[in-house]
């Protein structure tokens, strides 16, 4: 007890602050995921559809802060965001520091709240899920009578 007080004092005198779940900081940018709207990884961005699909929800993110992964290597993806977000009054931040990684799974791309907003599904494939195939359904086959049939021999 003694010897984390001790640890407090020294801390706060050289002004380090304590982090609070730095791991899961690690994994969203910096940020926490209960802020999180929105999470794109470095394998999705490469994606044209999922990028045209985050493009075209853009005017969505009024209100939140784009945290952008400044490691990722879709370049002109990251071109068309900051024009999105410069167009749109959508402030983003460049994340260049150790958070920053460049795996497949790790995070690209997030949309995040000044506060928590704890929503259940993140992923932009959850988020925005993809439309359902439109299928022309069969025009109904119009019902004749007994007469008709008789008269114009119809089966």
């Amino acid at each position: 007890m003694t010897e984390d007080l001790n640890t407090r004092v020294e801390n706060a005198a050289q002004g380090i602050t304590p982090q609070t779940k730095p791991d899961e900081r690690r994994q969203y940018l910096g940020s926490l995921r209960e802020r999180v709207l929105l999470r794109m990884n470095n394998s999705e961005v490469k994606d044209p559809n999922l990028t045209r699909l985050f493009l075209d929800h853009i005017l969505d993110y009024r209100g939140y802060t784009i945290l952008i992964n400044g490691k990722m290597s879709a370049d002109d993806f990251l071109g068309k965001i900051e024009a999105s977000c410069s167009q749109n009054n959508i402030p983003f931040t460049l994340v260049n520091n150790e958070t920053a990684k460049t795996g497949n799974q790790d995070t690209a791309i997030l949309v995040v709240a000044n506060a928590a907003i704890n929503k259940m599904r993140i992923e932009i494939g959850q988020v925005y899920p993809p439309e359902m195939p439109k299928t022309q359904l069969e025009q109904p086959q119009k019902k004749t009578g007994f007469w008709h049939r008789l008269l114009h021999g119809d089966n």
